[in-house]
């Protein structure tokens, strides 16, 4: 039953950010995708399952987190101007990725 509770808010969020998408206040779009339904969902299963102190790690990591967020930003910035969109966004996804992997790598040797 919570598998289903949870698709349906993805599926909610979805219909909310194309439904802004479409009104004249369109950027409130990019701002839903930040809304924490994946972060509560995350956290309260670390907060249930593990201590208070693993939540609060994984609380400061996902403040790093934002990192990759802002290089897949910025570099989706830069690349609409000069690619196309399916491919600035593919490479935007690239640049999210690599971002994660290094802060992952670096996150694992700084706290491991």
């Amino acid at each position: 039953m919570g598998l289903v509770i949870k698709a349906l808010i993805g599926a909610l969020m979805v219909v909310a950010i194309g439904l802004l998408s479409k009104t004249r206040n369109y950027y409130i779009a990019g701002l839903l995708p930040l809304f924490p339904t994946f972060a509560l969902i995350a956290h309260y299963i670390v907060g249930t399952e593990r201590s208070i102190d693993a939540l609060r790690t994984t609380i400061i990591f996902g403040l790093w987190a934002v990192l990759p967020y802002m290089v897949y930003l910025i570099s989706l910035y830069f690349l609409i101007g000069w690619m196309k969109l399916p491919y600035a966004l593919l490479t935007g996804v690239i640049c999210w990725s690599l971002a994660a992997w290094l802060l992952i790598s670096l996150w694992t040797r700084f706290h491991a």
